[in-house]
């Protein structure tokens, strides 16, 4: 279009970190972990003692990142401290990741250990990554750079797991002995993806200096860091439309996430095939990207609470639906359900949430929407892990994430329609 400025070389160079650390979130979190860490890892456990420590492993990492994310929030307001922190994150990320590699088999615990500090990498990165959009665009372009990197985390992620899958279908095609091998040679190759093609940031992209930038100390940074948290908490508490639609969005996004992380390890216990279920883990991130879109466009038609309210009503329908599930087939049925709402409940969330916030205080409500967002993964996937356990039946434990979703939507129907209130 004329008088549209084009992307830039640093624009592209910031979302092609995107493209980089998808490949985690779907290989690793959502993909093989899950299952490898139960059959290889943990193999000695018991199917339901295994997911519950799949579950509590999760739930740490989410909460260490809650912990953590007011402190890099701080570090992202230090003089070209965010581009410095971001690769401190992601070559924790990349090294745990590729060390998966080399564990033999038993190693749960060390297993563990390193998925965690992964996910610590991968999500503390981001929270820096995301602050690096105001080093890249105006208030302008912002959009559009922001929907240039997810759209390339998409399609980097879904490509690189494309490519596990088939190695983990058919290894003798890639010269490998076994499916064991396919994974693990599949985890390192996740972290030179992340490696490689967070390059282009690290060499193009500009961390601008702040205008007053701080002293940083540890300790007392972190003290003033959870203050400014707490403050922000009672600034949100005033305002009574976005406060209740936060606690909702922290209830039924535990959930959306839960889902994503424990699908597999879900599918595992109930006996289905694993390269059934890899498959369909394809199935939703493909059709993810274009449902999100159609999402979009009818969240304008229905509007935001209603279409946000349809998505929710078919993850508790998902969770019955799962909890009768017995064969690959249904799997598959079930993961296209996912991704059909998956990606448009992320974004219309988002898009609702920046319509209820006063205009002049959208940095700090938006800081704190991003908080809720990153901490969200701590109860579900224990709970999903432990209830399964105590019944002895892993039904019980996907049927408990209604514990999630129904009050999540019943709070978003209380969210006022109108303004001032």
């Amino acid at each position: 279009m004329p008088g549209q400025k084009k992307i830039t070389k640093e624009q592209w160079s910031w979302a092609f970190y995107d493209w980089a650390n998808s490949a985690f979130a779907t290989t690793v979190m959502a993909g093989f972990f899950p299952l490898f860490y139960k059959s290889y890892w943990a193999s000695s456990f018991l199917a339901q003692e295994s997911t519950a420590i799949l579950g509590t492993i999760n739930s740490i990492a989410g909460l260490i990142i809650m912990f953590l994310a007011p402190i890099l929030g701080a570090y992202a307001d230090i003089k070209n401290a965010r581009k410095k922190m971001l690769r401190v994150f992601a070559t924790l990320g990349i090294i745990a990741t590729g060390a998966l590699f080399f564990l033999p088999q038993g190693e749960w615990f060390i297993a563990a250990i390193f998925f965690i500090i992964g996910v610590i990498g991968f999500s503390g990165g981001n929270i820096l990554y995301d602050s690096l959009i105001l080093s890249v665009s105006t208030s302008k372009e912002r959009n559009k750079v922001s929907s240039l990197g997810f759209s390339l985390g998409y399609l980097g992620g879904g490509l690189l797991f494309l490519g596990n899958v088939f190695m983990y279908l058919s290894p003798q095609s890639f010269g490998l002995s076994s499916n064991v091998e396919a994974v693990l040679w599949s985890f390192l190759s996740v972290a030179l993806w992340w490696g490689i093609f967070s390059l282009p940031l690290f060499f193009y992209v500009q961390s601008d200096p702040v205008k007053n930038p701080i002293d940083f100390k540890p300790i007392k940074s972190s003290i003033v860091a959870f203050k400014n948290v707490l403050t922000t908490i009672r600034m949100v508490k005033s305002y009574k439309r976005p406060a209740i639609f936060l606690l909702a969005y922290w209830l039924y996004i535990d959930g959306v996430d839960t889902i994503i992380r424990m699908a597999t390890a879900y599918g595992s216990d109930i006996g289905l095939d694993t390269s059934s279920m890899i498959t369909a883990l394809l199935l939703t991130q493909f059709i993810g990207f274009p449902s999100t879109l159609f999402f979009g466009v009818y969240a304008n038609k229905l509007g935001f609470k209603k279409i946000l309210s349809i998505g929710i009503s078919i993850y508790i329908l998902v969770c019955f639906y799962s909890a009768y599930m017995t064969t690959a087939k249904e799997f598959y049925i079930l993961a296209a359900t996912i991704g059909l709402v998956q990606g448009g409940i992320q974004a219309i969330s988002r898009s609702f949430f920046s319509n209820l916030i006063p205009a002049e205080k959208a940095s700090e409500f938006f800081g704190f929407y991003n908080l809720v967002g990153k901490s969200a993964v701590v109860f579900g996937p224990a709970l999903v892990g432990w209830v399964a356990l105590f019944f002895g039946n892993p039904r019980f434990g996907i049927l408990s994430l209604l514990l999630l979703f129904i009050p999540g939507l019943i709070l978003l129907w209380f969210v006022p329609e109108d303004e001032g209130i």
